[in-house]
Formats: C-alpha cells, sequence, structure tokens
C-alpha cells in the first residue's frame, strides 16, 4: 500500500469514527424558564449596574443559554440576549404564541374541534411535564392552558418557549 492512499483511508476511518460519534451523542434540548416577577429587567451584562435593556411582565418564556453566580443570559421570543437575575426566573413553564393567531384543538389533530383561538404574544401555560419536543405525549404538539382554564393542543411550530 502507497504512503498516500495509506493516509487516504486513515483520514476516511477518522471522517466515519467522527460522523459515529456525533450521530450517537445525545442531542441537548433547549432549557426555558419563564420570568417570575411583575417587572422582571433585562440587562446588557451580568449585574443590576447594567444597562437595562427591556422590562418583561410575568410568565414570559425565555430560553436559558448560560447561568452565572446569580445571573442567566437568556434569549426571548423576539430573540433579543441579555441577563435576568435567576432570582427572577420560575421553573413554571410558559409559552408564548409567535403566528398572528394559533388554533388550540381539543385533540392533538388539525380536524379536531378548535376549543380556542390564542392570538400572537398571548402566554399560554404549558400542561404538560415533557421535557422537549421529542419528548412529548403527540409529537408536533404540545397541551396548553389559558388564563381562563380553557386547555387543548397547539402545533409547536406556532410557539416559543418549548
Amino acid at each position: 500500500m502507497r504512503a498516500g492512499s495509506a493516509a487516504r483511508a486513515a483520514a476516511r476511518v477518522l471522517a466515519i469514527g467522527f460522523v459515529l460519534a456525533v450521530a450517537s451523542a445525545p442531542a441537548s434540548a433547549a432549557q426555558y424558564l419563564s420570568t417570575s416577577d411583575p417587572a422582571t429587567i433585562l440587562y446588557d451584562a451580568p449585574s443590576d449596574r447594567a444597562h437595562p435593556l427591556f422590562v418583561y411582565g410575568r410568565g414570559v418564556p425565555v430560553e436559558v443559554l448560560v447561568a452565572v453566580e446569580g445571573w442567566t443570559k437568556v434569549r426571548d421570543a423576539s430573540g433579543t440576549i441579555g441577563w435576568i437575575a435567576t432570582a427572577s426566573l420560575s421553573q413554571k413553564r410558559m409559552v408564548e404564541v409567535r403566528t398572528p393567531t394559533a388554533d388550540v384543538h381539543d385533540r392533538p389533530d388539525d380536524a379536531a374541534p378548535v376549543a380556542f383561538r390564542a392570538a400572537q404574544n398571548v402566554l399560554l401555560a404549558l400542561d404538560e411535564t415533557a421535557a422537549s419536543p421529542a419528548s412529548v405525549a403527540y409529537p408536533g404538539w404540545v397541551r396548553v392552558r389559558d388564563r381562563s382554564g380553557r386547555a387543548g393542543y397547539v402545533r409547536l411550530a406556532r410557539i416559543f418557549g418549548f
């Protein structure tokens, strides 16, 4: 075997090993929390002396990017990134409607009767304990509840926070 072909064969083996390692690694699901205070401040740095960027109300879902010494770096539904004091975040799962309207169905089926419609930016409580889109009871759907207690299933593609 020539040196060039041996090097190519070794490179192929390494490439195949890399692909197999990546494919077998568990996908890390995004972690979401929600704001817990009626006025939760998003800062540009992890300090209450930093510049405030935005004030959220209670129950707004945010994606956790990193947590450091009492502060959590988050991304909101619009893509804004900043820091929130970890004490101002809750484990209670909420989702936010991202489309102009979202039909919430009685069953996880587009043909099922519509239980209610939620407008864009409306907050809905997550009504199941699944940790990721891959672990929901009905793939592509999640069970939610509005403030008045109405419940149903909404397509994951219509919401942020899950």
